[in-house]
């Protein structure tokens, strides 16, 4: 794969840290795909100090059609030191980024929307996903920073979506997209998480009035918990490529993607249609475990590593690539960022 390069002479506004002596030949990025597909491509600084939001900024039109044929955009070696600084560099993508809400993990905001990745045991994997695909809005963009690498692995692989959806067999995509998926998920004290983390309001009215808003059927139930239901879309179109994407959380919030001794317990005790979450055909039919198993096979299969570097930043196309996170062992911090809410004004 050819490295392409920019020069100085055509990188717009000059970062505010650069390396002394850093003439006007000197090459500042140098940029190459990770995966033959092509699929994420790296972006590394050529020049020690150059401040990745000032380099977006003046290169924004190459950046979103690298995001529009890559799917994701790796930049290494950018001068990115924190949280702000991050927050900086997303917003030269997009420059409103967005809240967390409907959340489906525990997450704490550090900087001005900036926040925390999943809060979720370190010794589990969390499967390939594509942001809020179970809500009735969702974000276009994503943005990770590595503020803290851990020591054993850790990484966030990406997969991509022109990898994976001509491998769902028609009968499987066909059944998905005439019926979509129904989500049926119970919040409380004691399960899951609380609502009042959920839709950050203490307030049930307001919760009320986004489930309603969102199509969203709702139930409060047992001591202070909730229970929805709501039917999703299973693929989506990409608002500027076109392209198709199998756009859904099934195999995710399914029930085989918990340890079988895990489900067991917990569908004993609360019954299945009281489980923290499940995800069926939008008919309200079971979803086969061999069918959930079946996409989680075929994104681990479409999977594309890198090990993190402190002040890593990657942007991702939310439709055309999906995230995962691989276990790890001691501390390791991850930040995220989200923009471009897209709306789903489907019928689902």
């Amino acid at each position: 794969m050819t490295a392409t390069t920019v020069p100085a002479a055509t990188a717009g506004p000059g970062p505010r840290r650069r390396r002394a002596g850093a003439g006007p030949a000197t090459e500042l990025v140098r940029s190459r795909p990770l995966h033959e597909e092509p699929f994420l491509l790296r972006v590394d600084a050529a020049v020690e100090g150059l401040e990745l939001d000032r380099w977006i900024a003046g290169h924004h039109d190459r950046v979103t059609a690298d995001l529009d044929r890559y799917g994701a955009v790796l930049f290494r070696g950018f001068a990115v030191d924190g949280p702000e600084a991050f927050g900086r560099a997303a917003r030269a993508v997009s420059p409103d980024l967005l809240d967390y809400l409907e959340r489906a993990a525990p997450r704490t905001e550090v900087a001005d929307k900036v926040f925390t990745s999943t809060e979720f045991n370190e010794d589990q994997w969390i499967p390939f996903h594509h942001e809020m695909s179970y809500s009735h809005n969702w974000p276009s963009r994503l943005y990770f920073y590595c503020d803290l690498p851990s020591a054993d692995r850790g990484a966030t692989p990406v997969a991509s979506e022109r990898a994976v959806l001509p491998k769902i067999p028609a009968e499987v995509r066909e059944r998905f997209e005439r019926h979509g998926v129904l989500y049926v998920r119970n919040y409380g004290p004691d399960l899951d998480l609380p609502w009042q983390e959920v839709f950050q309001t203490t307030d049930r009215a307001e919760v009320e009035a986004y489930c309603r808003a969102s199509r969203t059927e709702f139930t409060w139930t047992g001591r202070d918990g909730l229970r929805t239901r709501s039917v999703r879309q299973a693929t989506a179109r990409h608002p500027r490529t076109g392209e198709t994407a199998w756009f859904n959380h099934a195999h995710l919030f399914h029930v085989s993607n918990l340890p079988p001794e895990v489900a067991a317990a917990l569908t004993g005790e609360f019954g299945t249609e009281g489980l923290p979450r499940n995800a069926y055909y939008g008919d309200g039919a079971p979803i086969e475990d061999d069918v959930a198993e079946m996409i989680r096979g075929l994104y681990r299969e479409a999977a594309v590593s890198f090990p993190w570097e402190r002040g890593d930043v990657l942007v991702v196309d939310n439709f055309l690539a999906t995230h995962a996170r691989e276990p790890f062992s001691g501390d390791r911090r991850i930040l995220v960022a989200m923009s471009d809410l897209h709306v789903n004004r489907g019928n689902r």
